[in-house]
């Protein structure tokens, strides 16, 4: 006689959680066309003033991506 183990995220209220790989594709890459476009501050000479904000969208896209890997861990 087994006991039913059950799923990941079984537990958690309303409907199932899905995940759109297309979606995310689309959201990580349009975040990572905008790297190059960040400029560096008028008074930057050297251009060091980029990295803040390529930081930034590298961060988002990350957040993303964990988002996703959290999602697709309940299913």
């Amino acid at each position: 006689m087994s006991t039913p183990m059950p799923r990941p995220g079984q537990h958690l209220p309303g409907p199932p959680t899905t995940v759109d790989p297309d979606r995310i594709h689309a959201e990580v890459d349009g975040l990572l066309a905008r790297l190059d476009s960040v400029g560096p501050a008028d008074d930057d000479a050297n251009g060091h003033g980029r990295i803040p904000g390529q930081a930034q969208l590298l961060e988002q896209a990350h957040e993303v991506l964990v988002h996703a890997l959290a999602t697709v861990d309940k299913i």
